[in-house]
């Protein structure tokens, strides 16, 4: 898949891209907001690419050619959760860069990349403060979609984007500039709009009362939109997130298939199991790294000053780790092994192997808690590290099992799933001081004074604490979650 790249005067850089569109009137003026600085006017022009289909625009990607004053930039945005991320690369070729397209090869298939869309953008906007830190960035957007040089349509819209770590800021300039005018916005990007498509729309669940089989297509179809939505993300590595949603997506891929497999082709469904825990080995090595360094780092800042200089040079030793398995991970999305799973799972999201069973979504959730409810039997008073990974697993299939039949369940589905959440949430942390030890003890060696060895013993008995005073709230939290599973499941 790999392709020659076209020279480029930077790498690309990104962000992570939170906002709220509101639709406006053609009268509409920005208010004077408390701490707004008024921004230069702009003047933006952007020709969108995409295949013909509009595979990307129907997975919530946009790429851009932008252009401003004489100075042209790519820009990408691709799904990281419910947020977007934006990828940008200063490139003054015409044609799409090779390394985006190489980051959207799954989405783009044999398709080829085109312009579909031209649409200028007269900008103006505030940048809010508060405290002197910046807060959020008000853009008010009058666009004209161009084709053949021709204006073809005309429209004006509002983008609240935050910029500070305050989440709420968004939610409270919203209130503000509705109460001065805006609206309801349909959440579609300009491109859409110039388009004329409709947003992709949400799937709606089946009926409780519909069959088996539609239950377990939804399900699945969820997760693999929901994988396929991450894996340019992951491709990219620059955010953690997207490595981790790709993940959960094929954990919970894995479970959907596990919890329904007496309803479906036995042999399929192991074979598609079995290369769908391929993948969550592939992805794995990449996670755990990921919830070491974010852990390190944020330990370093509770160190004095004089001993952070030792959790710098781990959390460095575990990014360079980091970038090693990243290129593995890279080497194993492009193989032709991922590239025929990914068709697979497409199918199976489609039209699964279904065989005829008198079982129900009540069955297989109930099912998959008895096997839970054995495994907590069989802790003991004082349970090893294994068996308490051993019921972390058993929890996370139960929860998605549940998940699976909460749609016919409803509220007592929903309140198992609350709970299993809760002691799958306790069981992560005890698991993540387990490998924060095993990381320290393994740094321990290249300690060249007796400061680091004390400091790596202080930490090495904080990850202790942690897994102690999980063992100690866990009694509370699987009674309370083996009481609610017998009353949804019996």
């Amino acid at each position: 898949m790999s392709q020659t790249r076209p020279a480029r005067s930077t790498a690309p850089s990104s962000t992570i891209e939170r906002e709220i569109k509101l639709c406006v009137d053609s009268d509409f003026r920005l208010p004077d907001i408390p701490g707004g600085i008024v921004l230069p006017r702009r003047r933006l022009t952007s020709t969108y690419y995409d295949t013909a289909a509009h595979d990307l625009a129907q997975a919530r990607i946009t790429l851009r050619h932008r252009s401003e004053r004489g100075k042209t930039v790519w820009q990408l945005k691709i799904p990281l959760g419910l947020d977007r991320q934006e990828v940008e690369l200063a490139d003054r070729h015409d044609q799409p860069p090779a390394v985006f397209r190489e980051l959207l090869a799954l989405h783009l298939g044999t398709g080829q990349l085109v312009p579909v869309a031209t649409v200028r953008v007269w900008r103006t906007g505030l940048r809010v403060r508060r405290h002197r830190a910046p807060m959020a960035e008000i853009a008010l957007d009058s666009v004209a979609v161009l084709m053949n040089g021709c204006v073809t349509q005309r429209f004006r819209e509002l983008e609240i984007e935050q910029r500070g770590p305050d989440a709420t800021a968004l939610e409270e300039l919203e209130q503000l500039l509705r109460r001065t005018g805006a609206r309801d916005h349909d959440g579609r990007p300009k491109l859409f709009r110039a388009l004329s498509l409709a947003s992709p729309a949400p799937d709606v669940p089946p009926a409780p009362d519909a069959p088996v089989a539609m239950h377990v297509r939804w399900a699945l179809a969820q997760q693999v939109r929901w994988l396929l939505a991450h894996d340019p993300g992951t491709r990219l590595g620059t955010e953690p997130e997207s490595l981790h949603q790709m993940r959960v997506a094929t954990r919970r891929l894995r479970a959907v298939l596990r919890a329904a497999r007496p309803v479906l082709l036995l042999d399929w469904a192991a074979s598609l199991q079995g290369e769908l825990s391929w993948l969550g080995q592939v992805l794995g090595p990449a996670r755990d790294l990921d919830v070491q360094i974010a852990h390190f780092t944020e330990a370093a800042a509770g160190l004095d000053v004089r001993d952070r200089p030792l959790l710098v040079q781990l959390v460095t030793q575990l990014r360079s780790q980091r970038d090693h398995v990243h290129q593995v991970l890279l080497t194993e999305l492009n193989s032709a092994r991922y590239v025929e799973l990914i068709r697979r799972i497409r199918q199976a999201a489609h039209d699964p192997a279904m065989v005829e069973s008198p079982l129900t979504l009540h069955d297989l959730a109930s099912g998959e808690f008895k096997k839970l409810r054995r495994a907590v039997r069989q802790l003991g008073t004082s349970p090893k590290d294994a068996a308490l990974h051993e019921v972390r697993i058993k929890t996370k299939r139960a929860r998605y099992a549940a998940e699976l039949a909460l749609w016919s369940a409803g509220k007592p589905a929903s309140r198992f799933i609350k709970r299993a959440r809760a002691v799958q949430d306790r069981l992560g942390t005890y698991q993540d001081a387990l490998q924060a030890e095993v990381s320290l003890r393994a740094f321990l060696k290249s300690a060249t004074t007796v400061r680091d060895g004390f400091v790596i013993g202080r930490l090495v008995e904080r990850q202790r604490a942690r897994r102690e005073t999980v063992r100690k709230e866990l009694t509370s939290l699987i009674k309370r979650l083996l009481k609610q599973g017998k009353n949804s499941w019996g």
